[in-house]
């Protein structure tokens, strides 16, 4: 039970520390200054976040900071192209410019090792289950896969689409906390794709969790 406690005080800790400095009315002067790019803002920030995905570098403070600065629904547009493209390009880069330095950096793991003995079979449910329940990491994912025989185009659909609940509770739960501190009143709207989503992303794990015990 640990785990969500670390968790809820965690989420506790942000809103006090938000509160204290100010978020809401420091991220103002930021989002004017993105919009003032006019279309380099957007463009800016998905190219920023493909190189930290291709770097390897995690993409959840970028995932975050998108909610508060182009709202929801722009948000979850930018942040679901950036993260599909990034990975495309992580598993681009495995497969064909980097696959023995990759290889020999990862077939030594044994999550490797497993990752690959389970796509061989099921590919296009591996790639949906594992980017539904965190059993590996991201980044480890997007160059594992590249090193398998799955296609690139079934690791393409399946990413995004199993990718896209996380990325919308991260950006609409972002953009909430953003609205209600600077509007100081709780925006229902998006409390109820929140909850809807997260409902949705609970049964997903669920079926996924018990597809993966077949292929442990």
């Amino acid at each position: 039970m640990w785990r969500p406690i670390l968790l809820i005080a965690l989420i506790i800790a942000i809103f006090i520390l938000a509160i204290v400095f100010g978020a809401g009315e420091k991220l103002g002067p930021l989002r004017g200054w993105i919009h003032s790019l006019g279309v380099l803002g957007p463009a800016a920030f998905v190219g920023l976040y493909i190189l930290g995905v291709v770097a390897g570098l995690p993409g959840s403070a970028l995932t975050v900071a998108a909610g508060g600065l182009f709202g929801s629904f722009l948000g979850v547009i930018l942040v679901s192209f950036a993260s599909t493209i990034g990975a495309s390009f992580s598993f681009l880069i495995a497969r064909y410019f980097a696959r023995e330095a990759i290889a020999n950096w990862l077939s030594r793991r044994e999550k490797f090792q497993r990752l690959d003995r389970m796509t061989e079979a099921h590919g296009a449910m591996i790639v949906a289950i594992t980017r539904l329940i965190p059993i590996f990491p991201f980044n480890f994912l997007n160059y594992g896969f590249g090193l398998t025989k799955i296609p690139f185009w079934t690791y393409l659909l399946w990413s995004w689409l199993c990718m896209l609940p996380g990325t919308i509770l991260y950006v609409v739960g972002a953009d909430a906390v953003i609205q209600f501190f600077i509007q100081r009143d709780v925006p229902w709207i998006l409390v109820g794709v929140i909850t809807g989503v997260g409902v949705l992303l609970v049964i997903l794990i669920k079926v996924a969790r018990s597809k993966i015990k077949d292929y442990g």
